[in-house]
């Protein structure tokens, strides 16, 4: 009984960590979007007891495979063992709209998919960020809010975090979907077209900001400049190319090549813990 009570006392007090991880659930409607959007929010539960302390914070894309990322045991491992600090990730489920939300916000592919990129960029910024910003103690230190996705959900993260650097300062990309083009495919300039690495070249540097990019070496098979190096991994280098050009070091980018990685939740479920140390380790 007096264990219990003193236990009661110093979780109120915040003198001691409860590193279990709670999902809020919320299930939506967004105006940006015109549908409902289910959110789940991982959240420490000494959150609960340290009711001054503030969180850093990871969005991410395609929240429906968190399960299969193992995003739950994940952090409660990474923050007991104190690999990481105290972190909040709010994870946006996608539905049948995913085609078009995901992309990029300022212009559609050459199929018209991305149509709604637009949209959904306002949905994050002007509609889930504020809300999470008001009812959640996210910490005042840009350096630790982060946006991430997988594939074309890595291609939303990237688009979406690059045009708001003054709210992320951290990028994570799980075999980012970068081959997504402005016009189809020419085989006389095969690396051409490619929209993400048009809006980089034209861009300025944005101080501050980190990147941590991952592919799989088996992600895919194609290759369409016939040099040896399947595309997602040419696009994620050439990305990588892009960022140094504008001015970006060595240590502002961490690139993961898998070996025997294919584009799926289990080899991303591998790699999770290595990018929540690198975006929130203490």
């Amino acid at each position: 009984m007096i264990k219990d009570t003193l236990l009661k006392v110093g979780k109120e007090l915040g003198l001691i960590a409860n590193y279990k991880v709670t999902v809020h659930r919320y299930n939506n409607y967004s105006p940006k979007l015109a549908r409902n959007v289910l959110v789940d929010v991982y959240l420490p539960k000494d959150f609960y007891y340290r009711p001054y302390a503030r969180y850093s914070i990871l969005f991410i894309n395609d929240g429906q495979d968190m399960a299969a990322m193992n995003m739950l045991s994940t952090l409660e491992q990474l923050m007991e063992s104190g690999a990481i600090g105290r972190t909040l990730v709010v994870a946006i489920h996608t539905n049948e709209n995913r085609i078009q939300e995901y992309g990029v916000a300022s212009q559609a592919d050459y199929k018209n998919r991305g149509s709604l990129a637009g949209n959904y960029a306002k949905f994050i910024i002007e509609e889930l960020y504020l809300f999470i910003r008001d009812h959640y103690r996210l910490s005042r230190r840009k350096d630790v809010v982060a946006f991430a996705g997988m594939s074309l959900g890595g291609l939303s993260a990237f688009d979406i975090a690059w045009h708001h650097a003054h709210l992320f300062s951290r990028i994570g990309v799980f075999s980012g979907s970068f081959w997504w083009r402005s016009k189809p495919m020419d085989e006389h300039a095969p690396d051409a077209n490619r929209i993400m690495h048009d809006i980089l070249h034209r861009s300025f540097k944005q101080d501050g900001m980190r990147f941590w990019l991952q592919t799989g070496t088996k992600d895919e098979e194609e290759d369409r400049n016939k040099n040896g190096v399947i595309d997602a991994i040419d696009d994620t280098l050439d990305i990588i190319h892009e960022l140094k050009r504008l001015g970006y070091q060595d240590a502002d980018i961490r690139y993961v090549e898998v070996e025997n990685g294919y584009h799926n939740p289990e080899t991303w479920a591998g790699v999770l813990p290595d990018f929540l140390v690198w975006a929130f380790g203490k």
